[in-house]
């Protein structure tokens, strides 16, 4: 649930944290003096004390119902006053990051300090409703090293389960607590909970804590989440949050396909979780994940012409029937939109995902062509990449330094490429691939170690020295683990990072009738005037067809044509599946023929 009036200035500053970091890449005067007179209205709406939130400030006496009376009186549940103070700090840290400017800074900083003058031990407490200042609050501190700050978001984090007015009989989440994560402390939860978006951003702030204090129990608590979600709760491409009721993972298993919700704030938000689970511990699944996510989950928010926005990601659109939140197209705007400016602001953020650095350990997470500069014993290092993935595995990085670095290069071997589908026996491929990953240096083969999935290439690098991977590219069916009951009897389709989709328009007008067998050959062609260019699969398939004067199912031979999942539905409405079952007697296609055979008469 997405407070709409309450969230009109989160929404301000995610756009202005997009802004900025924009400008760490693209410099632009134009675009930076905008952000100043935007800030100036920042500053000129702040309270004397350092209090932010206009609607309180604008009519005190009538502020709107969700805020409450007074301030952070409603802050449990709806008022999310703690929430916009988090986007605030966010923006602030990477307009300072770009600019050098302090002036969004100083505003947040203001607002810092009353906030820690507010909460802590023998002071106010909550558990925040919508969790994020939690993650700002670390910011700050990284950026000031002002210990108030790490230690009130550490209260923050271990506020939940402390309220006393939830009913823990009750299964409503919002009755028992578990919508907002409240339900018991956090060092005692082990399972992804309640909201998905609000979870997540408490995920990413429990991994930041526990980092930099070194909270043991903290760390396990937030590892045996991560394994829930990553066994259990997360669809195939990457997508969290299954239920529309309260935007909520469900159960353990629990990836309904027809009714998937897939909030795109929620993919957000889980790459943020684990981008710190893997600077937490270095480890490769998690980049793994990044980038499912990136490729599809989350890129499938927004169209190709980036002008409309999905704020749920279905995984199955049906002509036949259809569930009221099953969005079959996206929208230039929402009532609330936090999806486009959260997409606003993720995506000029991407260039700190690619690499990571532990002294003499680089790590090269996401392949995206272009340059880095890194300092190893304070010697300059530049890394280059060039590629054309997603769509080739032919990878090309070239070190570049004024004189020899002895330093470890750490490229991940992605999971999809050492026969994981995820990290986790949720998904796997249905057959194992035959292909191998070579690595060359300066053109000749090389042996690796491999370490929590990178292969690690230590040596003295010289000027211009070239690693070249090769990764196999080949059309892989994925099954699920046979408790997530609505892909029983189907398979996913995957090439490289990216999973598959059938939609209407390339396939005669439908999409839930079309049946993979085990065995089906696919051919990849890239299609550079289809959706902007892609690689496209096709197959000859059977496919169903029904006779609703006769009551009859037959199948015929047809050519599948499947698409990228992220490019869905920019062509018109019409019906898409992901999940494609291997025969015809799959409950889905009894289902369709009942419906098709009851609209016929």
């Amino acid at each position: 649930m997405c407070h709409c009036v309450c969230l009109r200035r989160h929404r301000y500053l995610q756009t202005l944290e997009g802004a900025a970091y924009s400008l760490s890449l693209y410099p632009d005067k134009e675009l930076e003096a905008y952000l100043d007179v935007l800030i100036d209205k920042v500053g000129k709406a702040q309270e004397p004390d350092g209090y932010l939130y206009t609607a309180r400030t604008i009519d005190p006496a009538n502020p709107h119902p969700w805020a409450g009376p007074t301030r952070w009186v409603n802050e449990r549940e709806m008022s999310h006053e703690l929430y916009n103070s988090g986007h605030l700090y966010e923006a602030a840290v990477a307009h300072r990051q770009a600019t050098r400017k302090k002036s969004l800074l100083n505003i947040a900083l203001k607002n810092a300090d009353l906030v820690c003058s507010v909460f802590g031990p023998g002071k106010r407490s909550v558990a925040p409703g919508h969790e994020i200042v939690e993650i700002g609050l670390v910011k700050l501190y990284r950026v000031t090293g002002k210990p108030e700050y790490l230690s009130t978001a550490k209260f923050f984090v271990n506020a939940r389960g402390q309220y006393k007015g939830y009913d823990p009989k009750s299964p409503d989440p919002f009755n028992n607590g578990s919508y907002w994560q409240d339900d018991k402390p956090v060092v005692d939860q082990k399972e992804a909970i309640g909201h998905a978006v609000r979870a997540e951003y408490l995920y990413s702030a429990m991994a930041d804590v526990a980092a930099l204090t070194n909270d043991k129990q903290l760390l396990a608590a937030v590892d045996s989440i991560w394994s829930n979600m990553a066994s259990k709760k997360i669809y195939v491409t990457g997508g969290t949050g299954a239920l529309p009721g309260g935007e909520r993972f469900g159960k353990n298993y629990e990836l309904p396909n027809a009714t998937a919700y897939n909030e795109t704030c929620a993919s957000v938000a889980n790459i943020y979780w684990n981008q710190r689970m893997f600077q937490l511990h270095g480890h490769a699944k998690y980049a793994d994940l990044i980038e499912k996510v990136l490729y599809n989950g989350l890129l499938s928010g927004v169209s190709l012409d980036g002008k409309s926005f999905f704020y749920s990601n279905a995984m199955q659109i049906k002509n036949s029937t259809s569930f009221p939140q099953t969005e079959p197209a996206r929208a230039g705007w929402f009532e609330c939109s936090c999806c486009p400016t959260n997409l606003a602001r993720l995506f000029p953020s991407l260039p700190g995902y690619v690499y990571g650095q532990n002294g003499k350990d680089i790590y090269v997470n996401l392949f995206v062509s272009g340059s880095a500069d890194l300092a190893v014993q304070n010697k300059p290092v530049r890394l280059t990449q060039a590629n054309n993935y997603p769509w080739n595995g032919d990878l090309k990085f070239t070190v570049n330094q004024a004189s020899t670095s002895d330093f470890n290069l750490l490229v991940r071997i992605p999971g999809w490429a050492r026969e994981e589908a995820i990290p986790s026996d949720l998904y796997r491929f249905a057959q194992p691939s035959s292909q191998q990953v070579v690595i060359k240096v300066n053109g000749k083969p090389v042996k690796y170690t491999m370490k929590n999935g990178y292969a690690v290439l230590a040596r003295k690098w010289k000027k211009n020295d070239v690693v070249d991977m090769s990764l196999p590219m080949e059309t892989r069916t994925v099954v699920a683990h046979p408790n997530v009951r609505d892909n029983v009897g189907k398979v996913a389709l995957q090439r490289g990072p990216v999973i598959y989709c059938a939609e209407w328009k390339d396939n005669e007008g439908k999409a839930n009738n079309i049946i993979v067998p085990n065995g089906s050959t696919f051919t990849a062609a890239f299609k550079p005037d289809v959706l902007n260019g892609i690689t496209e699969l096709t197959a000859t398939v059977p496919v169903v067809k029904i006779d609703a004067a006769n009551n009859t199912i037959s199948t015929v031979n047809q050519t599948l044509t499947a698409i990228p999942y992220y490019a869905w539905a920019n062509r018109g409405k019409g019906e898409m599946t992901v999940w494609f079952p291997q025969q015809v007697t799959d409950v889905d296609l009894v289902t369709r023929k009942a419906e098709e055979v009851t609209h016929a008469k």
